[in-house]
């Protein structure tokens, strides 16, 4: 066995230490100006830029820590073949690979809109009851995934279910790379189960989808919305789980007629607020329809066969008449369904995001 600091990860190219540690500085002497709270937008995009930054300085540092411990305890072998000392050094070079890994996606993560927020929409296939339960089922899912990472969930749009589940959901996932990871999560989910909605106890297959797109600072995108080619609907708010509940009709719709593109948005008690963030969502579709349009006219150009659309079964959800959790885009798999419906789809996504690097 051989440990060396020059597993780490260079403090050059891809990881520029010298560079994070001055962008760092920068924020902290624009977090200590006296006028830094009057634009409380940007101030807050600033500390979470700088969160991130110190993040992934700190990881960088542990890492090389964790590197001089387990040479010193290599050492100590060399000297004393003990066994207790031995399976510890084994087990924290484990967890150390581990880490390594997960360190060096964190890093490879640089798509242009990688490190943004996510808005990510759940809704079921046909089924009724059946598949607005998986859809709930996913939610809770993704929700408890959000928490592991350390993400903030804001849902602003919550449509029941007729009977149970979910027949809708908007979320706002808020975090350092949010979209980076959570877009290996967009295409159509399927679970395979015995319905606890059907009496006879039969066998049944259900079907969800997940879009996911990043959110865009609107200042920074030129999209021009005619007024002519939205309807602005209003109606009443609803929502699960203590959500408030308005007698008056605050919430808002905005189709886009050329596009067919739906927006809700009720999480504000404000119409008026309601509003603008449902045209700020609808101004993240069209910048993420024109994005997506480019990429179709040069994957022609180039001659490749890309699909970006999400309409392709992405993931199988199988608890019965075994239990197995497989991507299909990757044949990641583990039999641990229970885990995975309690968030821990963080292999998944990493076998994704590595296929896509390669």
């Amino acid at each position: 066995m051989k440990i060396s600091s020059q597993n780490s990860i260079n403090s050059g190219g891809l990881f520029d230490l010298e560079k994070k540690e001055t962008d760092i500085q920068e924020y902290e002497e624009m977090m200590a100006q006296p006028n830094f709270w009057d634009d409380q937008a940007k101030a807050q995009e600033i500390i979470d830029q700088n969160n991130a930054l110190k993040a992934i300085v700190t990881t960088y540092h542990d890492i090389n820590n964790e590197i001089e411990d387990m040479k010193a305890t290599f050492e100590l072998l060399q000297e004393d073949d003990d066994e207790e000392l031995k399976n510890e050094l084994e087990s924290l070079v484990e967890s150390y690979g581990t880490t390594i890994d997960r360190f060096e996606l964190q890093l490879l993560l640089d798509g242009e809109h990688d490190a943004n927020n996510a808005i990510l929409e759940l809704h079921p296939g046909a089924g009724g009851t059946e598949s607005q339960d998986w859809t709930n089922m996913l939610l809770r899912m993704y929700q408890r995934f959000c928490e592991q990472q350390g993400f903030k969930v804001e849902i602003v749009d919550y449509q029941a279910g007729d009977e149970a589940g979910v027949k809708s959901v908007t979320m706002i996932v808020k975090g350092h790379n949010a979209y980076g990871y959570l877009k290996a999560e967009k295409g159509v989910h399927r679970l395979v189960r015995i319905s606890p909605f059907d009496s006879s106890g039969r066998r049944h297959t259900s079907f969800a989808s997940c879009d996911v797109i990043p959110e865009f600072n609107n200042e920074k995108i030129e999209i021009e919305i005619n007024p002519d080619d939205i309807t602005v609907d209003t109606f009443r708010a609803s929502g699960a789980g203590g959500q408030h509940i308005n007698k008056t009709e605050s919430a808002i719709r905005i189709t886009h007629h050329p596009t067919g593109i739906v927006v809700n948005n009720q999480n504000e008690r404000s119409q008026i607020k309601n509003r603008e963030a449902a045209m700020k969502m609808l101004k993240a579709k069209l910048y993420q329809l024109e994005i997506e349009q480019k990429e179709r006219e040069l994957a022609e150009i180039r001659g490749e066969q890309k699909e970006i659309g999400w309409g392709s079964q992405i993931r199988s959800y199988v608890f019965h008449p075994y239990s197995m959790v497989k991507d299909h885009r990757t044949n990641a798999e583990t039999g641990n369904v229970n885990a995975v419906m309690d968030g821990e789809i963080g292999p998944f996504i990493d076998a994704y995001l590595r296929s896509q690097l390669n």
